[in-house]
């Protein structure tokens, strides 16, 4: 009778430790992943909608307004905002405790690394701002600064990803990085000067010297608006609404 007490006070007394010993081996084969290369998942909706360390995630939002606009490929925007923890706990928000990512998603891959090296290359030609390329956090990417606001921001495959916001003299880089495991870094070594990333306006008249194929022009697509970069003028006031017609 004792003899078969204690044979079954050593089985249960087995049990916990398996199940510690089956934990730790899917600890280490989460971690063994980790390590080989895997990244956290795209987010469904574009932009995390949760807390990034010390930032709190406190509101989601699509947009139609795509800053880089890339032919012929349409796209979605998100966008989502995090307040500085200590800053809500302290009940005085500035706007050096807010930082916004905006994430714009193609619809396919095509392109948009091209036309957000353009981008770069043209705000770094405009008065007031200024744009640097490098890395921040080990994400390869451009930052601009200038007209009371500052962001990093960087082409990754099929997206395109913007860290920062207005009032702010800084990006945080923990947010970079959070971002950078997602969407890696697609930017070239050298944005602001050299040869254009190959696109769907590369042709092979282009590659060998000749002059540049122009895209046609689209419909007017009020879902998805284009932006008239060529006819821009920034030192031109915007024109006077009409006044209503009388009926």
């Amino acid at each position: 009778m004792m003899a078969g007490k204690q044979m079954r006070a050593s089985r249960s007394s087995r049990r916990p430790s398996c199940i510690r010993t089956l934990s730790s081996l899917l600890a280490l084969l989460l971690l063994s992943m980790v390590g080989c290369g895997g990244r956290p998942p795209v987010p469904k909706r574009g932009v995390v909608e949760g807390d990034v360390g010390d930032w709190k995630f406190r509101r989601f939002q699509p947009v139609l307004d795509v800053e880089v606009w890339v032919p012929g490929n349409k796209a979605e925007a998100f966008t989502a905002t995090y307040v500085r923890d200590a800053a809500e706990r302290r009940g005085r928000i500035s706007e050096s405790d807010v930082v916004s990512v905006f994430v714009t998603r193609y619809s396919r891959e095509q392109g948009v690394l091209r036309e957000t090296v353009k981008l770069a290359r043209r705000l770094a030609q405009e008065a007031g701002y200024s744009v640097e390329e490098g890395k921040v956090s080990g994400v390869r990417s451009v930052t601009i600064e200038g007209h009371g606001e500052a962001w990093v921001m960087w082409a990754a495959g099929k997206h395109v990803v913007k860290v920062g916001g207005r009032g702010r003299s800084d990006v945080p880089s923990g947010v970079v990085e959070h971002y950078g495991e997602r969407y890696p870094s697609a930017m070239p070594g050298s944005v602001l000067e050299g040869p254009l990333p190959a696109g769907a306006e590369t042709t092979p008249e282009r590659a060998k010297g000749g002059p540049e194929k122009q895209p046609q022009k689209e419909p007017y697509d009020p879902k998805n608006p284009r932006p008239d970069w060529e006819g821009y003028d920034p030192k031109k006031p915007l024109p006077k609404p009409r006044a209503p017609k009388e009926p």
